[in-house]
């Protein structure tokens, strides 16, 4: 009764204004609170650091720029009310149990030790100051620019989860043997559309997959192109080791470009949900964007700058939330006050 008093006595066009106000304000609580200049007081130097650790990184082993853009990515989607928290980061202890052993995790994310080596150096040049979260958002970008990819803003000020969970890693990552309509739904979870999971989904052009993951596919599927599913065979022999790695995209595999549309556009997609999104039926629903970035690697590249700086923005822990770890590989020990 009393609520449909206020509606009464409010014009429309007020109300209507006042609901839209609520509405920004809510979608811009978290976005609010991070600043591109959130460390030019607190460590001025701190994204310089980043860019050249990530820099010298990628020239040493220039697989690892897709190393970190995935761990970003497996940090981003974990945890759903956290979201780009570091909780990746944290190390299994007697007492606690985190998401590193999880299937899509073990034995397969890498770039920590380049991680726990910037942070090391941001302690020791501004002591609390970075979050781990922060610096996994800021190397990912770096990780991608470094191999010729797009540069996207990221926002600051993210803090550090002091939990961490095996499985929402099991469950919300999604899995290499999805069909389309699975895809879809594991990005719609998130809040991303099913243009935006293509997109995102062109990280794919660097990088490498371990056998174990598309054997089936080379195999058993009908939508690859022989020569290639030979040619991967070779490489990943029907008894062979599980651990044997190939490029995700056999073109280009050190660089950030859009082969890997055209790699599918082919059949040439080496794992089966990657194939998914093109198929020579015209009865994908993710054709024609495929076909676009095929054509098109600038169109490609600011679109997945977009949902990059999207998914940087999954929920955040700031403001008092959260902590800012010493070690990015375990929760801060708890303090203690003299009375």
């Amino acid at each position: 009764m009393a609520a449909s008093a206020l509606y009464v006595s409010i014009p429309a066009f007020k109300l209507i204004k006042l609901c839209l106000i609520v509405i920004a304000c809510l979608i811009g609580t978290s976005s609010a609170q991070l600043q591109p200049d959130f460390y030019d007081e607190r460590c001025p130097k701190a994204l310089e650091i980043i860019k050249k650790a990530v820099e010298d990184a990628v020239h040493q082993e220039r697989r690892m720029g897709a190393s970190l853009l995935r761990l970003h990515f497996h940090d981003c989607f974990v945890q759903a009310s956290l979201g780009c928290d570091a909780s990746v980061l944290l190390d299994d202890t007697p007492n606690f149990t985190g998401e590193k052993n999880s299937f899509p995790n073990a034995n397969s994310l890498r770039g920590f030790e380049i991680i726990d080596g910037i942070k090391s150096e941001l302690e020791s040049t501004c002591e609390g100051a970075i979050s781990c979260a922060d610096i996994l958002a800021v190397a990912a970008r770096d990780a991608v620019v470094a191999l010729g990819g797009p540069r996207w803003k990221v926002l600051l000020g993210r803090r550090d989860s002091t939990t961490a969970s095996l499985a929402e890693s099991n469950s919300d990552l999604p899995a290499p043997f999805l069909d389309l309509s699975g895809l879809i739904t594991a990005f719609a979870k998130k809040n991303f559309t099913a243009e935006e999971m293509v997109t995102l989904s062109g990280a794919h052009t660097i990088g490498e997959v371990r056998c174990s993951l598309f054997r089936a596919r080379i195999y058993n599927e009908s939508n690859i192109d022989p020569e290639f599913a030979e040619k991967m065979q070779a490489r990943c022999p029907f008894e062979g080791d599980d651990d044997n790695l190939s490029p995700l995209d056999s073109r280009t595999p050190l660089r950030f470009d859009n082969e890997y549309f055209r790699n599918l556009m082919q059949q040439k997609g080496l794992i089966h949900s990657d194939q998914q999104l093109f198929d020579n039926n015209g009865s994908a629903s993710t054709n024609s964007q495929v076909f676009k970035y095929s054509k098109d690697s600038g169109n490609f590249k600011k679109d997945f700058a977009d949902a990059m700086f999207k998914m940087s923005m999954l929920t955040p822990l700031t403001g008092s939330d959260g902590e800012i770890r010493k070690n990015c590989r375990v929760v801060n020990p708890p303090t203690t006050t003299v009375s």
